[in-house]
């Protein structure tokens, strides 16, 4: 548990542009934001850009961190929103159309979870990108299909589709990935 206090002043002193402390909650952060970036990005080096430039949305915008309100649920937003910008600069926008033709599955179907969070990663990152951006919008979150439609640039029943189909080739994956037989 972080001290709130110590934190606070940081943050204050952030705002103020105080370059060590800056520094501090650089050296604070920094593995939360990468391990963050690392869900969404492909290569180490992605999420180390998406690190490095959520960090300056982080200290350009810090005046704008309500300070009664969690500073790490304020500082992942910034992290995960740079992730899908970054996102949206390397693939192109068709990426993320599909076509009026897809059936959508319950999205109400679980996802395996027994696996550890290292595990999952690694499975996720398996999935091709406009599946791995939606599931991890609406599964870990907690994005609402209109809000990751929103974000993304898509409608609400494409948003369905891609996580519907993320989960169907999660279910496939796990038997395959980790070769366990059936039965």
């Amino acid at each position: 548990m972080e001290d709130r206090g110590a934190l606070f002043e940081t943050i204050r002193k952030c705002r103020h542009k105080d370059r060590k402390s800056e520094e501090l909650l650089y050296k604070q952060f920094f593995g939360y934001a990468l391990s963050i970036a690392l869900a969404y990005c492909v290569n180490r080096e992605d999420a180390m850009e998406v690190v490095h430039d959520g960090f300056i949305k982080v200290f350009s915008n810090i005046a704008r961190y309500d300070p009664s309100k969690s500073f790490r649920n304020w500082f992942r937003a910034i992290i995960v929103n740079t992730a899908i910008d970054q996102v949206r600069r390397e693939t192109k926008e068709e990426f993320f159309k599909i076509t009026d033709s897809l059936q959508v599955c319950d999205d109400k179907t679980n996802v395996i979870s027994d696996l550890t969070a290292d595990e999952m990663i690694k499975v996720i990152h398996l999935l091709p990108m406009n599946e791995r951006m939606v599931f991890l919008l609406y599964e870990t979150e907690g994005f609402s299909h209109e809000e990751i439609a929103n974000k993304l640039n898509v409608t609400s029943s494409s948003s369905r589709v891609y996580l519907a189909r993320a989960k169907k080739r999660l279910r496939e994956m796990f038997p395959i990935f980790f070769d366990i037989q059936h039965g």
